[in-house]
């Protein structure tokens, strides 16, 4: 144990001037009110809180978005590269964009897609 000592104190000091430095930051640190840090859209005020929850179905839409922009990325190198590739390039994009489709249309069968 003797031999772990240096390292122990060590530590013990770190810690101790982590917190130190941590507590002067949020002593000395100067915040303006609250209202003059509101978020800045298009000079209206917030309508509701910067926390607020998002309806459930936004999720969906964005992952729909996501999976449309991940397609958009893939896509574009492809067509650089389909003339060399050949036929297997094309039915490899036919079956990722098939995928894809089985994806919203199973989405859209859920009702994920529905505001009402």
């Amino acid at each position: 144990m003797a031999e772990f000592r240096p390292v122990l104190v060590l530590l013990g000091v770190v810690v101790v001037t982590v917190l130190l430095i941590y507590g002067m930051s949020r002593m000395l640190s100067v915040r303006p009110p609250a209202l003059e840090v509101t978020p800045f859209s298009g000079g209206l005020p917030p309508a509701q809180h910067a926390f607020s929850r998002f309806h459930v179905r936004w999720y969906t839409v964005t992952m729909v978005f996501l999976a449309f922009d991940m397609e958009m990325v893939f896509m574009y190198p492809w067509t650089l590269v389909v003339s060399r590739v050949g036929p297997a390039a094309v039915i490899e994009m036919f079956t990722f964009l098939a995928i894809l489709l089985a994806g919203v249309v199973y989405a859209w069968r859920e009702g994920a897609l529905q505001w009402t």
